[in-house]
């Protein structure tokens, strides 16, 4: 299909938008079985307010998606903004990257974010996309730690 400018759409995600961006988040077929899950919960999200996105649309297609979770982490020393949020869900069609698609989702998420007041964000990236992030102003940060701890058992 030639790739014209005046077929490119893009749009704020809807709750309908959810069992798309849950395969966007998650290809594998073996995560599959975890889709309705997240399908469910980002759709909610949406409604709720707290997940902002927008996608881009040739022909009706999605061809590409970005996504910022908004986090009511609370003022913190020099900050009295309450809002975090972070940038989820990047993902472009292979036959449509490295044409400014997720460039330009992830910076009208950053836009929908400060029209909320939001000044902090931050991702987790691959060494794909970092130097797309470092574009944007996101810097890597040494201080963050992660844990996985098991599930409480159940009653």
């Amino acid at each position: 299909m030639p790739r014209r400018r005046a077929l490119i759409d893009r749009r704020p995600v809807t709750p309908a938008d959810g069992a798309v961006i849950a395969r966007h988040r998650l290809p594998d077929p073996a995560d599959a079985p975890d889709r309705p899950a997240y399908a469910a919960w980002v759709a909610g999200a949406i409604a709720r307010g707290t997940y902002l996105g927008f996608v881009t649309q040739v022909g009706g297609e999605i061809i590409a998606g970005a996504g910022l979770t908004l986090l009511d982490w609370g003022p913190s020393r020099g900050d009295p903004q309450p809002l975090r949020a972070r940038v989820v869900n990047v993902w472009t069609h292979p036959d449509w990257r490295r044409q400014g698609h997720a460039r330009a989702l992830v910076q009208a998420c950053l836009a929908a974010g400060q029209a909320r007041g939001v000044t902090r964000f931050a991702l987790g990236t691959t060494l794909q996309g970092r130097a797309l992030y470092e574009a944007l102003g996101f810097a890597a940060s040494g201080t963050e730690m992660t844990a996985h701890l098991p599930a409480p058992p159940a009653r």
